[in-house]
This record gives C-alpha cells, sequence and structure tokens, in this order.
C-alpha cells in the first residue's frame, strides 16, 4: 500500500474499491465484477450491481469495530470484462423472447434457437470466471464475485471446490433456486443451486438461510437430498425467534451443518427488502442486516475457514438512488472481514 495512503481520509471519485489504492498483485483479496443477467424474468438491473457496489463502497468506514482492519490485507477489484457486456446484452435480447413466450416450445424452433444461443452464452461467461477466480487462487489470493444475477456464481463456486474439495456452501437467499433449467435456460438464476448440486461434486453440503419462495419441486429435492442440501426456511427461523430462541443458538444450529471450509454465496435478496428494494425478485421477510452479519460471524465463531464468496443480486434504483449499492457494499466490507479473520483464527 502507498505510504501516503490515509484510511480516514475521504475517497477520491475514480479510486478503487473502498477507495482502496491497491491493485490486483498487490491486493490479498480479488474481487471479480460479473455484469451478467440474462436470464433473469422478473425486475432487472443487476448487472449495474458492480458498479454501483463500487461507487457506494468508498462511502464505507475502513475501520470495523467487529474485524478491524480488513483493507490492510488489500482489497482489489478487477475491471469489468467488455466481453462479458456484450454477451450479457446479445443474451438479454435473446432470452427475452422465451421469456415472453413462456418458455421454451420444443416444436418452435425459433425459441429453441434462441434458448440454446443465452445457455452458450452462459457457458462461456461461466467459464471466464471459473478461469478468472483459478488464477487468482494459484497466485494464493481469495477470490470474490460480485454480480449480476446469482448465475454467475457457478464458475467461482466450481473452481473453490476443486481448490477446496469437500467445502460446504452457506446460502443466504429468499429462493432455493434449485429448479431445474427453468424456463428452458439451463444456467438460469433460478438454477444456480441446482447445478452446484448436480454438477459439482466437490461442494459436499449446501446450507441454505431465510429461503421463502420455492417450487413444490424445489422442496421435494430438499427432502431427497440424503441431507446434502439443509435449508433453514425463513418461516421456521422467525417462528422460533417469535418463541424467544436468540439469533445466535439458531445461527450455532445453522453453522453446525456446515464442513471446515465454507464459501458464502449472498443473494441479497435474502435480506429484508427494505435493504434491497429494487433486487430482482424481492420477497417479504428475510433477515436484518445485523442478522446476516451474525451468521457470518458464527462461522468464524465455530473456528471454520471461510475461503472465498459471491454477493449478487444487488441493483440500483432506476433514478440513480444509492441505497442498493450501499447495503451491497457494507455487506461485502463484512464478508471480507469475516473472511480475513477466519483465516487469522
Amino acid at each position: 500500500m502507498a505510504t501516503h495512503f490515509d484510511p480516514s481520509a475521504a475517497a477520491p471519485a475514480d479510486s478503487g474499491i473502498f477507495g482502496l489504492p491497491h491493485s490486483a498483485d498487490e491486493a490479498h483479496v480479488v474481487l471479480v465484477p460479473v455484469p451478467f443477467e440474462a436470464t433473469t424474468s422478473y425486475g432487472g438491473g443487476t448487472s449495474e450491481g458492480p458498479a454501483a457496489v463500487l461507487d457506494a463502497s468508498r462511502q464505507v468506514d475502513l475501520f470495523d469495530v467487529e474485524t478491524g482492519r480488513p483493507y490492510e490485507r488489500g482489497i482489489a477489484m478487477l475491471p469489468e470484462s467488455e466481453d462479458l457486456r456484450a454477451w450479457n446484452t446479445r443474451a438479454k435480447e435473446r432470452a427475452q423472447l422465451v421469456i415472453e413466450a413462456g418458455g421454451v416450445d420444443p416444436a418452435n424452433a425459433e425459441l429453441r434457437a434462441a434458448a440454446d444461443e443465452v445457455n452458450a452464452l452462459c457457458e462461456k461467461m461461466n467459464d471466464v470466471v471459473y478461469r478468472t477466480t483459478q488464477q487468482w487462487l494459484e497466485k494464493g489470493k481469495r477470490v470474490g464475485a460480485v454480480g449480476g444475477d446469482h448465475s454467475i456464481s457457478y464458475g467461482i463456486i466450481q473452481a473453490h471446490a476443486e481448490k477446496y474439495p469437500g467445502l460446504g456452501v452457506l446460502h443466504l437467499d429468499a429462493h432455493a433456486d434449485l429448479r431445474k433449467a427453468y424456463e428452458g435456460f439451463t444456467w438460469s438464476h433460478a438454477s444456480i443451486m441446482y447445478n452446484v448440486v448436480k454438477r459439482i461434486p466437490g461442494v459436499k453440503s449446501l446450507v441454505q438461510v431465510a429461503i421463502r419462495d420455492m417450487s413444490q419441486e424445489e422442496h421435494q429435492l430438499i427432502e431427497d437430498s440424503g441431507g446434502r442440501v439443509r435449508a433453514f426456511f425463513d418461516s421456521t427461523l422467525q417462528n422460533k425467534r417469535f418463541d424467544g430462541v436468540p439469533w445466535n443458538r439458531q445461527v450455532d444450529e445453522i453453522v453446525a451443518q456446515l464442513p471446515e471450509h465454507v464459501y458464502l454465496s449472498f443473494d441479497i435478496d435474502g435480506l429484508d427488502p427494505v435493504l434491497c428494494p429494487h433486487t430482482g425478485t424481492p420477497v417479504p421477510g428475510g433477515l436484518s442486516f445485523p442478522e446476516a452479519n451474525a451468521l457470518i460471524a458464527g462461522v468464524v465463531r465455530s473456528g471454520r475457514t471461510i475461503v472465498g464468496f459471491d454477493l449478487t443480486e444487488v441493483a440500483p434504483a432506476p433514478d440513480g438512488g444509492e441505497w442498493d449499492g450501499n447495503v451491497g457494499a457494507r455487506l461485502l466490507y463484512k464478508m471480507i472481514g469475516w473472511m480475513l479473520k477466519s483465516q487469522r483464527a
């Protein structure tokens, strides 16, 4: 870090993530922005999430009472990929044909071709995220991804599962994301955890928290998983809270389902939508910011190690409001801080 850097000073508008001066080579934590939301079928805007989080991050104070000074290890966000931007534009255009038709009709060649092209572009995105993550992991970095919709998480989870076989994924989300090829898209944002469970054997367990919106088939998949997928539904968590069960005790029950190495996959809509009003598919309920923070802290308290993470579905307001980006940036800093603290422990 440059010797003249003042962590208490206002961050310049053109500075790096959290106003930091690090290059990716200097930083211990490397963030991969993934401006991709090809298969979103309700609200949009998450492709602008990385930029919104970057902008808002410059307002985050760098000293944190709980995690100390995460910035001292170095944090850098890579530049956005122009290829990803172009693929996202094309894939969204082609996906819209399928979405407006209500899904792929096997008898409709045009819809089949559109879905095939979207799937191919999503595979290219997955490969870029995977190879980028793998590159920085090989250099000894800790890597996180900032989306984009939740589909962007596959490549980074794949890379971490190869480096840390037997890892567990702690998944905060309003949705189970266990649908098979939702609307005909193999790599749909609604299918991310289905693909993780079915295609990445290095993931030992998937622990889902605050789930409150799912299909009957998704619920059945959880039931039939033999314990590999464990869901802590929002209604159950809330009812325990109503009965006076302290949140940290519930956190301990959740964390107990995880192995030694933990990957965080956080969809911002796992929070109360008051905190993320412009996310693509908001659902009433969810965790408060302190509860989400305490959940991550509980992983560290247990002695487990957080090895990587993603933060997805942050969508800025169409009028330029900064609230969604603000919450996203602050959650991101907490995720980084707790990750680093878990490694020191």
